[in-house]
């Protein structure tokens, strides 16, 4: 009887794919949009929604780290603040100027250091062409910022820096992406990858089950579940990230005008209090230690105290934990190092080369305001094996992005020419999310009854249908606590009316996969 054993193995096939990309956080979905606009073929997978994890929990800062000058991160300061302005440029319907208040703290950061440490801020990025004013001393007495704080902050220091719609840079990144050739794959997840010399093997797990996929190349860009991949693919090593959990509160709003604080508490630690989703204010971030699930990761109560304590140290009005509206949490990633302080590690990252066999590229640390230059290193770190285009997102706008500077204004303008019944709220919000794709949302609707159900908080079927359709959303929180921040607008009956609009949509529409 002849033996049953070994399979009959062919020629091989050409890999589908120049590059597999496993995360779709800031960083995974970066890298995958500049190497689809290179030309090569991409898919990228992500177990969860786009932006589930760290890249949704941010302070929703673009900033170049102010803090980080006394670690004399001088380097990753002066590189955040380049990206600042490239991503000012190239997103300014998501990335807005902001400026920032810090008041005078006797007996911690004298003066002289302030002063000095503004100034470098101010002249690090050595481009001629900046769009922000730099900084200045003020009397808070004399200062719309000082009004809301307590009588014994007197002096301060103005400064500049840029806000950010987080988790919806992250879903743009990735439409730019997918309208480039890239394929994204949500709520798929890598379960293992065998390589050999010239190629990976990477099997992926979806709701409608198992295939695999094979590659020239494969990027970790896991975020905080980097080391748990390496050790999923046999790659394992010492554990090289380490997880520091960051919190926010959401509170209603603590002061009326436009600027941001930032405030020195006697631990050294910074926390930010931002005007936030017009309504609100949000203050963070903690900085402790993790090491539990980061899909897990949630406020506790000691944190929730911590940042009251600090806004009720600056503010007149006091901040108790029973006015907190709304509380996320995202583990960072960082990388590892000695510092027994949090606060203290570097917040820049490190690109991985393994070359042996196909190449593998993992992504350590990071922060998001620099995601567009770490894509272009780990690209071209990958180029000698990939080939592919030379760099070109730093002049290309993301998605609705494409207004020439100060113009936002314009695109409002014309929204309400062509659609003059839109509520002024509801068009500023468009605006702000979809820029000159706002009309996209809106198509051929010529009265609100056009828009479809209500779902409350200006949230239209019309949008949700395009949410669903083009931006990957597959849940109530998908759409309402990533591609927008309405969950902080809308009941409980009204967001599982949404939910429930999405599971109809879902059973009664094929849904073919991009």
């Amino acid at each position: 009887m002849a033996d049953e054993a070994e399979p009959k193995t062919g020629p091989k096939t050409e890999p589908e794919y120049d590059l597999v990309v496993v995360g779709g956080g800031i960083n995974g979905v970066g890298i995958a949009r500049d190497a689809a606009g290179r030309g090569l073929r991409v898919l990228l997978c992500e177990q969860g929604d786009l932006a589930s994890g760290t890249s949704s929990a941010s302070s929703k800062l673009i900033h170049g780290g102010l803090r980080y000058l006394e670690q004399y991160e001088f380097r990753l300061v002066a590189k955040a603040l380049g990206e600042r302005e490239v991503l000012l440029r190239n997103a300014p319907h998501l990335v807005r100027p902001l400026r920032f208040v810090m008041p005078h703290v006797a007996g911690l950061r004298p003066r002289w250091m302030m002063r000095i440490g503004l100034f470098l801020y101010d002249h690090l990025d050595m481009r001629r062409h900046k769009r922000l004013p730099g900084s200045k001393a003020i009397r808070l007495s004399e200062h719309d910022a000082g009004a809301p704080l307590r009588s014994e902050f007197r002096d301060g220091y103005e400064y500049s820096d840029a806000w950010v719609d987080d988790a919806r840079l992250v879903v743009l990144t990735a439409l730019d992406a997918a309208e480039r050739g890239a394929t994204i794959l949500t709520r798929t997840r890598c379960v293992g990858a065998t390589r050999d010399e010239e190629s990976w093997c990477v099997d992926l797990e979806a709701a409608e089950g198992r295939s695999s996929v094979r590659a020239l190349a494969l990027v970790n860009a896991a975020g905080p579940w980097v080391g748990e991949f390496l050790e999923l693919i046999g790659r394992g090593g010492e554990r090289r990230v380490r997880r520091v959990k960051g919190s926010h509160i959401v509170v209603r709003r603590l002061f009326e005008h436009g600027y941001g604080y930032i405030f020195q508490n006697p631990d050294r630690r910074v926390v930010f209090a931002l005007p936030f989703e017009e309504e609100f204010t949000l203050i963070g971030t903690t900085e402790v230690e993790f090491d539990g699930d980061p899909s897990e990761a949630t406020i506790d109560e000691a944190e929730i105290e911590y940042l009251c304590e600090t806004a009720n140290r600056f503010f007149e009005r006091v901040t108790t934990p029973s006015d907190v509206v709304h509380a996320f949490s995202g583990v960072r990633p960082l990388l590892e190092e000695e510092e027994a302080n949090p606060s203290a590690v570097t917040r820049d990252y490190q690109l991985d080369l393994d070359e042996d066999g196909a190449p593998l590229l993992s992504v350590f640390g990071g922060k998001i305001t620099t995601y567009r230059k770490l894509a272009e290193e780990a690209l071209g770190k990958l180029g000698a094996q990939l080939g592919g285009g030379q760099p070109w997102t730093e002049d290309a706008p993301l998605p609705g992005g494409d207004i020439e500077r100060g113009e936002l204004g314009v695109v409002s303008q014309h929204l309400i020419q062509r659609y003059p019944w839109l509520d002024e709220s509801l068009r500023r919000r468009l605006v702000r999310a979809y820029g000159t794709r706002a009309e996209r949302v809106l198509g051929e609707a010529a009265s609100i009854t056009d828009l479809g159900e209500d779902f409350g908080g200006g949230l239209f079927e019309r949008e949700l249908r395009y949410l669903v359709t083009v931006e990957w959303a597959r849940t109530a929180e998908d759409v309402l606590w990533r591609r927008s921040q309405l969950g902080l607008q809308l009941s409980d009956a009204q967001q599982r009316r949404v939910g429930d609009w999405i599971e109809q949509w879902q059973a009664s529409e094929v849904a073919t996969p991009r």
